[in-house]
């Protein structure tokens, strides 16, 4: 704390920023779900991700194999 601050006027302004807060976190509570295209399309960005975290290197994928020397 700042040494020409008071400890009152310090512990004031955390009640306010915390009054503040839970008056936001109320009003996100009574807001309506918005979670159906939204976990849809966060589900199928993480399923792409693991095909493409998953998928063979192309060393792996060769259809046909290598010919013999």
């Amino acid at each position: 704390m700042h040494p020409g601050t008071h400890s009152d006027v310090h512990l004031r302004l955390h009640a306010l920023r915390a009054a503040e807060l839970r008056h936001e976190a109320a009003a996100f509570r009574l807001r309506p779900p918005r979670a159906n295209l939204r976990t849809r399309l966060g589900w199928s960005l993480v399923e792409l991700g693991l095909r493409l975290v998953n998928r063979p290197a192309m060393s792996e994928r060769r259809l046909v194999p290598p010919y013999a020397a």
